[in-house]
């Protein structure tokens, strides 16, 4: 811890503010760290700021008190910041933790009027967050959940259990069976596959999730449900559908309670380093994470039940948010399917 921390002595806060702005894969690695403060201060008030994508899987969280949106570019104006400010304000925060620990989210953190702001010290805590924050933690490298988790010390909490909490309700449910009733879909019995990524550089070539799908469905007679988000995905996902022999069908567009539920009912998972791969590892389903341009030991699918697809290209970390998708076509479907068969045949040893 850094000595820059206000006080040795810890006092047992009572508003606590989580300030995770982006994306939806690094929100959910951040559940833990929820969980965890929840287990320790069961009396506290929970408040969490993001922007309104992850807020869509936070809203109505069972062991959140309050969620803050910041709006897109409201921090690159006087008036949104003002507006920002009042509303942290309202909730009157005694300490922040910041496992974003970039300038935008520890700004949210300095705004919010806490005493305490706990963030991440260099290298992971980056730009100005080691300045607005003034308690760093010195955080060990490994899995970013267990990173997170870290800023826990500064609270005098040690090694805490890893628990992800994903909200979900009996509507939500039953609208995931209706959308796979009209995929002609068995409940419990299909891959669900997602093509798209954030960044170019994690995109797997279409046509080889199409040859993946048809493994699947001829080897094990089980069909895939390929998701996306957005126009571009849309387009991915019916190219992989086509070439798929029929043994994969496109899903209609759903939100991200939708999709959690989606993963909770499929056998396995296989996507790139994205959302919906932690996503459905985080509601427990088995999955096949595929990896060009990031590291699975920092980023991968958290937990035991999971297989993990590298590309062997040496040169993968140079410009991870390459136009280029090079290091995802290193990846050859043979040895995605590999990864299906194994875990899978783990799958049906566990039910016997």
């Amino acid at each position: 811890m850094s000595a820059r921390s206000k006080s040795s002595a810890v006092e047992q806060p009572k508003r606590i503010l989580i300030s995770r702005l982006s994306a939806i894969g690094d929100c959910i690695h951040t559940l833990p760290l929820l969980s965890a403060l929840r287990r320790k201060f069961p009396e506290a008030k929970l408040a969490w700021a993001t922007q309104p994508g992850p807020a869509e899987l936070l809203r109505g969280h069972p062991q959140l008190d309050e969620l803050i949106i910041v709006r897109r570019n409201e921090l690159r104006s006087v008036t949104g910041i003002f507006q920002l400010r009042a509303r942290l304000a309202a909730f009157g925060a005694d300490v922040s933790l910041d496992p974003q620990s970039l300038t935008k989210s520890a700004l949210v953190a300095r705004l919010s009027g806490a005493d305490r702001r706990i963030g991440l010290a260099r290298p992971f805590g980056r730009e100005l967050a080691p300045w607005l924050n003034n308690q760093v933690i010195r955080a060990e490298p490994s899995h970013v959940v267990q990173r997170y988790l870290q800023l826990l010390r500064g609270l005098d909490v040690v090694s805490p259990e890893v628990e992800f909490v994903v909200p979900r309700s009996a509507e939500v449910d039953q609208q995931a069976r209706e959308i796979l009733r009209q995929a002609h879909l068995p409940p419990g019995h299909y891959a669900l596959v997602n093509c798209g990524a954030g960044w170019p550089s994690k995109i797997w070539p279409a046509q080889r999730f199409a040859r993946l799908a048809r493994f699947l469905g001829q080897r094990y007679r089980l069909p895939s449900l390929v998701v996306w988000h957005g126009p571009e995905e849309f387009r991915i996902s019916q190219d992989v559908a086509l070439r798929s022999g029929g043994h994969a069908v496109t899903a209609p567009a759903t939100t991200l309670l939708q999709l959690a539920s989606l993963c909770r009912q499929a056998r396995l998972c296989v996507a790139s380093d994205t959302g919906p791969l932690h996503l459905a590892a985080a509601v427990g389903t088995a999955c096949v994470g595929l990896y060009g341009p990031t590291q699975p030991e920092i980023c991968g699918p958290y937990g035991e039940r999971h297989e993990v697809v590298e590309s062997r290209d040496k040169e993968r970390f140079r410009w991870p948010k390459s136009p280029q998708n090079r290091s995802m076509q290193d990846i050859d479907v043979a040895r995605v399917c590999g990864a299906c068969e194994r875990l899978l045949a783990s799958s049906a040893r566990r039910a016997a």
